[in-house]
């Protein structure tokens, strides 16, 4: 949505093996047929006691809340990448969005995540759902719920050239009133709104799956939240790995290039109740970190103990901050203004 790639620099990893021989000459990558990658067994560098925590170095955090670097290496690739492992029962998370429900754009200013950060001081505030800009208004892509209110939707459309038109379920990750948490996918239609356990049937070498409905695709129920935030792919369901950027149309010229490495930002949550917000760095804003793509994060996030996680906006908009402060340094140079925030606190 509002992502701008760059060409990719082959670069040495250090102490690091990397997955593949070099990177594409161009960053989208071309359709593919077959499946998503499954989930490989998980590495060593990847679990928690792995990490470092720098909670001390970004000031006073509530205990409650904590601040982890990665190792050196994540998923045999060097890496620059920083977690928040927050309680959810005792922490409390929200949303700020622009207020797109209409779908039909608005006047509403994208933040940047500083900007929010200024208004109420959070703890923790990262960049959240996929954004763009047309005609002199601004839309959201993705699904905002704060407070039980819908502020967005996840977009219910999709094309790669604008005769043919597709219409996926896209991924979010929401909790409800009694405070369970929940990965799924989500389709606004013209009078309902709902969510799925499972994906539309879609990729682009073959004819657009049924609009989706009450009874289709599967486990269909109206869209009920307290809290929620879109994005996609959606990463792990109920503990497995799932990676459906081929069902949510997240690959090809109008997607995210899911299969390269990238400056990525994602959100999970473990069995006991941990969120954990993962932002990496990468385009060669650190030599020799190119990223990670999201199959990677989905490996990293299981290894973290993740049973819920959703991809979010990457690239350019990719920024954690903690008490104000950037972990990593965005690939634009500077924090990009986007369209929606998690805030923890």
């Amino acid at each position: 949505m509002v992502l701008i790639l760059s060409f990719l620099l082959l670069s040495g990893l250090i102490g690091c093996t990397p997955t593949s021989d070099e990177n594409p000459d161009w960053p989208w990558q071309e359709p593919e047929s077959e499946l998503p990658e499954t989930p490989v067994e998980p590495e060593e560098d990847a679990t928690l006691d792995r990490w470092t925590d720098v909670s001390a170095e970004y000031g006073p955090l509530p205990e409650y809340i904590k601040v982890y670097k990665s190792p050196e290496c994540l998923e045999g690739k060097k890496a620059v990448s920083f977690i928040a492992v927050a309680d959810m029962t005792a922490a409390q998370w929200d949303i700020w969005s622009i207020n797109d429900v209409a779908m039909e754009g608005t006047d509403d200013a994208f933040k940047t995540p500083s900007a929010v950060y200024s208004e109420e001081k959070w703890p923790v505030v990262i960049n959240a759902g996929f954004f763009y800009s047309s005609g002199g208004k601004n839309y959201s892509a993705s699904l905002a719920v704060k407070d039980s209110e819908v502020l967005a939707y996840n977009i219910n459309y999709a094309s790669e050239d604008w005769v043919t038109i597709y219409y996926p379920t896209r991924a979010a990750l929401l909790e409800t009133s009694e405070g369970v948490f929940n990965a799924c996918w989500t389709y606004k239609g013209r009078s309902a709104h709902y969510m799925y356990t499972a994906p539309a049937d879609n990729n682009w070498e073959s004819r657009p799956a049924k609009t989706p409905s009450s009874a289709y695709p599967d486990g269909a129920e109206e869209f009920e939240a307290k809290t929620a935030i879109g994005g996609g792919p959606l990463l792990i369901d109920g503990g497995k790995f799932r990676n459906t950027y081929v069902e949510e149309l997240f690959y090809g010229a109008s997607g995210i290039a899911p299969d390269s490495n990238q400056p990525r930002t994602a959100v999970g949550v473990t069995a006991d109740k941990k969120m954990i917000t993962f932002v990496c760095e990468g385009r060669e804003m650190t030599e020799g970190v190119t990223g990670l793509t999201t199959a990677d994060v989905a490996n990293v996030l299981l290894d973290l103990g993740c049973v819920e996680a959703i991809n979010l906006d990457g690239g350019g908009s990719s920024c954690m901050l903690v008490n104000g402060r950037q972990t990593i340094t965005p690939c634009d140079g500077a924090q990009r203004a986007v369209g929606s925030t998690i805030m923890i606190k």
